[in-house]
């Protein structure tokens, strides 16, 4: 696609502009949509010596796609579009965030590199991913202070989400980074986005997205991008043909779409959650506030009260698990998110049977704040602060 590197434009422009700049040479406006699963060919030898470059290269086919598990128009215009939000040479797409996280595991344990060095917290999935072994990968546990002590000969990656979920808690990347020396840092940046941190400029080498959240936007679409250099990408690319993660050319389309209204909805939500903010942390009812210094959509408090109450009295709040939609949801991360990582590791990471995790849209503060204030007047909401403190074990509940 065409695109003069020389000439900086802003975010905002780019989150409209990229990805898109050949469609007036086509005569189109919108992105077209390529569903094909695979693609004509009458020309078996030139077809096998693209393969063959693939296989042996990673990098994407030169001329028309061969077969979607390799590659897809759709979904390359989002790809390319985010590696350009991220200031990255490229970003590879997966089906998930979990796939993508997978993916990147797979492509340093294919060096001999299954060490990882990781803090906490982090997703839960994510989390999960790492301790289980499920991938052969061996993980050290450490705060931001400790990463260089835990790196060894075969440490592969150092692994941070900051924002962190659910704490929010932050981590200063460029710090982290040079701690890391020579071993690649991923900074998972879902909760940020582009529009508030860009983890390369920080000196992080991989950046991962679960584009379920706010790349997307509207809660209608599932995904995972990783922005890295094109050495690594060409690795991605073909981990992805060799296990089948890839993304469907309609949820690129989505993401693509939800690229283009990123940094207004990152923005207008922002500002609604600052104010709540605001209002929470000086509401008796809320025992503690979470607000990460790089602003964003995302909020956690701590309630004196039982926070199932508060779950179950919220109506125009959606309790439900994800985040980043325009509409606003809550959850309980002992219960939900956070539920499949060990009691003593959740707690020891900040994630407290009373804490809350709120993902702020688009409605009008004063619709939300009154529907979580009354939600927060629920009978059981603040006796447990006259009863020291004391709250109930987390409830079972579905992954």
């Amino acid at each position: 696609m065409d695109y003069d590197a020389s000439t900086p434009r802003a975010l905002a422009t780019e989150a409209v502009h990229a990805g898109r700049e050949d469609l007036a040479a086509l005569g189109l406006h919108a992105p077209p949509l390529d569903l094909s699963t695979t693609y004509p060919s009458y020309d078996t030898r030139a077809e096998a010596a693209r393969i063959d470059d693939f296989a042996t290269t990673g990098a994407r086919p030169d001329g028309p796609p061969v077969y979607a598990r390799l590659d897809n128009p759709t979904t390359a215009r989002f790809e390319d579009a985010l590696a350009r939000l991220e200031g990255t040479e490229s970003a590879v797409a997966f089906a998930s965030g979990m796939a993508a996280l997978t993916a990147v595991l797979l492509a340093r344990a294919s060096l001999g590199l299954r060490h990882v060095v990781a803090v906490r917290p982090l997703y839960g999935c994510s989390d999960h991913l790492l301790t289980a072994g499920l991938l052969g990968t061996e993980v050290t546990w450490t705060d931001p202070a400790g990463v260089a002590d835990a790196i060894r000969p075969d440490t592969g990656l150092v692994v941070v989400e900051t924002p962190a979920n659910p704490t929010l808690a932050e981590v200063d990347i460029a710090a982290l980074a040079h701690s890391c020396g020579a071993v690649p840092l991923l900074v998972d940046n879902t909760f940020a986005t582009p529009v508030l941190q860009q983890p390369v400029r920080h000196g992080a080498r991989i950046v991962l997205h679960s584009a379920t959240k706010y790349l997307g936007g509207h809660g209608d679409v599932l995904g995972g991008v990783v922005a890295c250099d094109e050495e690594f990408a060409r690795t991605l690319r073909q981990v992805r043909f060799a296990t089948g993660g890839v993304l469907h050319p309609m949820a690129g389309y989505l993401l693509l779409r939800g690229l283009s209204t990123l940094p207004v909805r990152v923005r207008a939500a922002s500002a609604t959650a600052a104010e709540l903010v605001r209002r929470l942390a000086a509401d008796p009812r809320i025992a503690r506030v979470h607000y990460p210094k790089v602003g964003g959509a995302m909020i956690a408090f701590e309630v004196y009260g039982d926070p199932h109450d508060v779950i179950a009295g919220v109506r125009l709040i959606t309790p439900a698990v994800s985040l980043g939609s325009v509409d606003t949801l809550i959850q309980h991360p002992a219960s939900i998110s956070h539920r499949i990582v060990a009691e003593g590791d959740r707690r020891a990471a900040g994630v407290s049977d009373r804490l809350l995790r709120m993902s702020v849209g688009l409605e009008d503060v004063e619709d939300l704040w009154r529907d979580l204030t009354e939600a927060l007047s629920a009978p059981s909401a603040g006796t447990a602060r006259a009863e020291g403190g004391r709250v109930p074990e987390p409830r079972p509940a579905a992954r």
